[in-house]
């Protein structure tokens, strides 16, 4: 009951920071961050996800640069305290891992392991969304702030500046660090409240 008991104040403590102080986060406390993504699923033990980590002003303003270039965008920016995350975390998924193993002779009949476009759900985004999911607890858990935010029409400027392999598509990017709670600007979708449970848990039948 003590361990349900210590997930459930995670989960209930976990939000989305969008304002950091400029402090470093413990190597050891990061490590367990990072590790954290190999504890979700994934399909046919696949693993083809794999992090771009940077650590530290210097790593993280190149994301920024090319993501958020000098410039009005980056003048009126709503959360410039997001800029002073000391860490970011770039998750992508290789969906070739996917069809390589699903081609494997214990996996053929499935059908999956000729071309990504087969797979009727894209498991290696359900995996990825698994992966953040646990460092974002994880985070948590740690006492740091998190937030994952979406790289969009920077992806090909971020795989270009840090040498992402073309095979690798980019899933978003989580920002991590010591929140700093009197900058922290909530975002507007707030506003938006959570559903109820019975609002959309169906069960036995719609």
């Amino acid at each position: 009951m003590e361990l349900a008991d210590a997930l459930a104040d995670v989960l209930g403590a976990r939000r989305s920071c969008r304002a950091y102080l400029d402090e470093p986060i413990a190597d050891h406390a990061l490590g367990r961050v990072l590790a954290a993504c190999r504890r979700g699923p994934t399909a046919g033990n696949s693993w083809g996800i794999e992090l771009l980590v940077l650590s530290g002003a210097e790593q993280t303003s190149r994301y920024w640069d090319v993501t958020l270039p000098d410039g009005p965008r980056r003048t009126g920016f709503p959360w410039p305290g997001l800029l002073r995350a000391p860490a970011l975390i770039v998750p992508t998924v290789r969906p070739a891992a996917y069809v390589e193993r699903y081609a494997e002779p214990d996996k053929a009949g499935s059908g999956l392991g000729e071309r990504a476009g087969d797979w009727p759900v894209p498991y290696w985004w359900v995996d990825a969304g698994a992966a953040v999911m646990a460092m974002l607890m994880a985070a948590t858990a740690e006492g740091l702030g998190s937030l994952l935010f979406g790289t969009f029409g920077g992806a090909a400027a971020v795989s270009a500046e840090f040498g992402i392999p073309a095979a690798h598509e980019l899933v978003g990017c989580i920002a991590l660090g010591h929140a700093d709670a009197a900058a922290d600007r909530p975002s507007g979708s707030l506003r938006r409240t959570r559903p109820l449970l019975d609002e959309i848990v169906h069960r036995g039948d719609w």
